[in-house]
């Protein structure tokens, strides 16, 4: 009887709900920033959290939210400041921080970039988000960097084509290594890959002796660009036909390599 007694009792403690105890909410933010001033984010992200969990209604709120959602970013703890920006956003989308928001959504996907050659699923995600906040804010404060960021993940993009694509290429996989260059040309075509795209595409329809489209391309390489080093080797293989072309397949004579920059 006495042993049950004492196990209620236990049992009675065990439920019993530490009380969570209501601060002001300048005291309760005011901390949260001095962590964040002092550089520990790592506690400031919580502090802020709980500003809109004993607040949600204050006007510190909204502030506390993206504040939050920037000590996570801080912490380099990426999933939780998208989950919090995300979340931003969707509460408060005609608040003036929205731009921030969006931005900070890109970076923290841009700065995951490790090796886009291995994956590059966090590189289409920074395209997409800076895209995304491109679109909304043309003139935004962000429309700078965003665009310079576009322009070197579609470059990272177009980059990991290129290599599976020569990796198909000296493999003797023609028609796949066309479908990768062809994807940069297509794709990407404002990068500093596609010429080297031309000229790759140029060496597999040689291997496959498609010479007229070998010669097509040859051509639009020639005239876009015209001053480009991949522009200049395609002349050396028109002053050089016994050139060994990829995995050393065949070699054409001077008159067929000639007909490739005849328009």
């Amino acid at each position: 009887m006495i042993v049950a007694t004492l196990v209620l009792l236990v049992g009675c403690a065990s439920d019993e709900v530490v009380e969570q105890v209501e601060r002001p909410v300048d005291d309760l933010y005011n901390e949260a920033l001095a962590s964040a001033l002092a550089g520990d984010t790592k506690a400031a992200a919580p502090q802020f959290e709980e500003v809109e969990r004993q607040h949600p209604y204050s006007s510190l709120a909204v502030q506390a939210q993206i504040m939050a959602a920037w000590a996570f970013y801080r912490e380099n703890d990426y999933p939780r400041a998208v989950a919090a920006l995300q979340r931003f956003i969707e509460l408060n989308p005609a608040d003036k921080r929205v731009e921030y928001a969006y931005y900070l959504v890109a970076l923290s996907y841009y700065e995951q970039i490790v090796n886009v050659e291995r994956d590059a699923e966090m590189t289409r995600l920074a395209l997409t988000a800076f895209e995304e906040l491109q679109r909304r804010f043309p003139d935004g404060v962000y429309g700078r960097d965003a665009l310079l960021k576009i322009d070197l993940a579609r470059s990272h993009l177009a980059g990991k084509e290129m290599a599976v694509g020569r990796y198909y290429l000296q493999s003797g996989h023609y028609g796949a290594a066309l479908r990768r260059f062809e994807t940069v040309i297509n794709d990407y075509q404002t990068t500093n890959q596609v010429p080297e795209a031309l000229f790759r595409m140029t060496e597999a329809y040689l291997a496959l002796g498609l010479i007229d489209e070998a010669g097509r391309i040859g051509s639009v390489a020639s005239y876009n660009f015209p001053n480009s080093i991949w522009t200049e080797r395609l002349a050396e293989i028109e002053a050089n036909p016994e050139r060994e072309l990829p995995k050393g397949i065949f070699t054409r004579s001077m008159e067929t390599l000639t007909s490739l920059f005849e328009n």
